[in-house]
């Protein structure tokens, strides 16, 4: 008898249902492999839940081939007691969210859903929407930089890089020929070369070993968010800022004296494999004051990166590293034409401190742009660079020298090239206090929205900040709306902003849209947390970087940045998503097929 009644109430309703469309479907696949169904609920109205009474009004059910299908429901329903049915009802607002196992929808499948749309005054009739479903082999071919072999690629290459200037730190140099001779003096030469590529194994181990253990510890999720972590990076610009002023000179870092003579006793009273591997661990200790840096920068960076990346970052630095060691092993001859300790050494050391204190600011940059302190702007950014490499060349030309340092008689055609690259490129960084682009140091600088200056900046585009103003801006000026998951510590998406997004022709194309670049990682707090459901558990969005890093997980099934997505204005997606990839063609067709 209820539901007649309610029938004859929304009667005048049901003639202009069409009209109204208060609910917005879509569907999505998840990384699990399941379906997504989502509603978006307008404001005002609200759509009832699956477990309705059978007194109550139409609740929502889901349809496989015109057959009932089970669904789990995703988000939390809101419950009130309704006094025209007399029963607590449950209903959901603003959004819906319900998954479908992708197994049980067979290829060529009609799923469907029946519900209906309810405000205060009154109620739509009974609706049926019939889901466009994606391909997995469609969602699976979406391409993410994080987990990209051009990803870990190129972290090894940085691991590679970083060994290498660590076999010229003061702190490792010298052992090279101590430990090569040691070898050669423990029997034949073949025995020798024996242990000398078990040294440069254990070397591998230990230094994988570590990149393991990060990964371990931190799993993948919070490997992702380390790299933007304000804290973390704050640790690391300190801890860059304390190594470069060791290396200029200031004091000395050193580890107790007592674990490596510990370490070196062991390897000596020791046989075998194992003895090797402690002098490597001795290496490792001794070395720490050089490696260090390098070492804790190569982590940061992988973290960011994919699951594997601390491990192949730490497995090119090791390379790197026992390199040497095997191969004077190899070739003893090669030891007499070795330069010796000397004043080159220090004088290298005091470039990696230019390059700590360089390297240093990116990290305080991060933290600087989470919080929003707006204590490092572009212009700041690139004004230290340039102060900081115009010095190094002119202390590579010997214009200036730190007291513990001895004063050498002219320079080499070496330094003098050093010195003439670092000055070029403090010259090419100059342009960049006027808002150039400088895409040879895109990755590192902070991004061009908080340059306070920028020659022609009346054709600056200006990107909004906030999904919900976006759609609405949308919805007003009959626009489509370009998502740009980023964020203030994404390298890629550095990159992307000077190479794609500064492309004119692409420049154009985003005319046509309303562009809102979402930060997943900007701390700064919301004013309620916002609590939601996610794989089964209750989570509390604090920070507006968390609610959009839950929207790109929840709606695209996607956690790596830089992530753009293409929307209507009633929230539809019209193609695949697209991730990093600098080929500017590529990123046009996309934008404007």
């Amino acid at each position: 008898m209820r539901r007649i009644v309610l029938l004859l109430l929304f009667f005048p309703l049901m003639l202009s249902a069409q009209l109204l469309e208060p609910i917005h479907w879509s569907a999505e696949l998840t990384e699990q492999g399941d379906y997504c169904l989502v509603a978006t609920i307008d404001n005002g109205w609200h759509l009832y839940g699956i477990d309705v009474p059978d007194e109550g009004p139409l609740a929502t059910s889901f349809m496989l081939d015109g057959k009932p299908i089970e669904v789990t429901v995703l988000t939390t329903p809101l419950r009130e007691f309704d006094p025209m049915f007399e029963v607590e009802l449950s209903f959901f607002e603003k959004e819906a969210r319900f998954s479908v196992s992708a197994s049980a929808v067979a290829a060529g499948s009609e799923l469907s859903v029946r519900y209906m749309a309810c405000n205060d005054e009154s109620c739509l009739a009974p609706t049926t929407f019939v889901f466009s479903l994606p391909q997995p082999s469609a969602a699976a071919a979406v391409p993410t930089n994080d987990n990209s072999s051009h990803g870990l690629l190129w972290i090894f290459l940085m691991g590679l890089l970083g060994g290498l200037l660590a076999i010229f730190t003061p702190c490792v140099w010298p052992i090279i020929p101590m430990t090569v001779s040691f070898f050669m003096k423990r029997g034949d030469r073949s025995g020798a070369i024996r242990d000398a590529i078990l040294y440069g194994l254990a070397i591998v181990v230990i230094y994988v070993g570590l990149g393991l253990v990060v990964t371990l510890i931190f799993g993948a999720s919070a490997l992702n968010s380390l790299a933007t972590n304000a804290v973390v990076n704050l640790i690391f610009f300190a801890l860059l800022l304390l190594f470069a002023l060791s290396f200029f000179g200031a004091f000395e870092i050193t580890l107790p004296s007592s674990w490596s003579t510990r370490l070196d006793s062991k390897a000596g009273s020791t046989t075998g494999f194992l003895s090797i591997l402690l002098m490597a661990f001795t290496l490792v200790v001794v070395s720490f004051s050089c490696t260090g840096p390098i070492i804790g920068t190569l982590l940061v960076e992988a973290a960011g990166r994919s699951l594997l990346a601390p491990t192949v970052g730490m497995l090119g630095f090791a390379i790197a590293l026992a390199l040497p060691f095997t191969l004077f092993a190899l070739f003893p001859k090669w030891l007499r034409q070795l330069p010796r300790s000397g004043s080159w050494m220090s004088s290298f050391k005091v470039v990696l401190a230019f390059l700590e204190l360089a390297l240093s600011l990116k990290f305080f940059s991060v933290a600087d742009l989470a919080y929003g302190w707006g204590l490092m702007d572009r212009e700041v950014f690139v004004a230290l660079w340039v102060a900081i490499f115009l010095a190094m060349g002119l202390y590579l030309l010997g214009v200036f020298h730190f007291r513990h340092e001895q004063q050498t008689e002219g320079i080499s055609v070496f330094r003098f090239s050093l010195a003439l690259a670092s000055l070029s490129f403090a010259i090419y960084l100059l342009p960049g206090l006027w808002g150039a682009p400088l895409k040879a140091v895109s990755a590192f600088a902070p991004p061009m929205s908080t340059q306070d200056f920028v020659m022609g900046s009346a054709a600056r585009q200006t990107h909004l900040d906030d999904f919900d103003k976006a759609m609405a801006q949308a919805k007003a000026e009959g626009k489509q709306v370009l998502l740009d998951f980023s964020g203030y510590g994404c390298v890629n998406c550095r990159k992307m902003e000077a190479k794609v997004l500064a492309d004119e022709r692409v420049k154009q194309a985003m005319n046509n849209y309303v562009v809102v670049t979402l930060m997943v990682d900007d701390k700064t707090a919301l004013e309620q947390p916002i609590v939601v459901e996610e794989n089964g558990k209750q989570q509390r969005l604090k920070t507006i970087g968390d609610k959009w890093s839950y929207l790109q997980r929840s709606r695209f099934g996607a956690n790596a940045q830089p992530y753009y997505v293409r929307l209507s204005a009633d929230g539809r997606q019209l193609s695949d998503p697209y991730a990093y990839n600098e080929d500017v063609d590529d990123f046009f067709e996309w934008l404007t097929k």
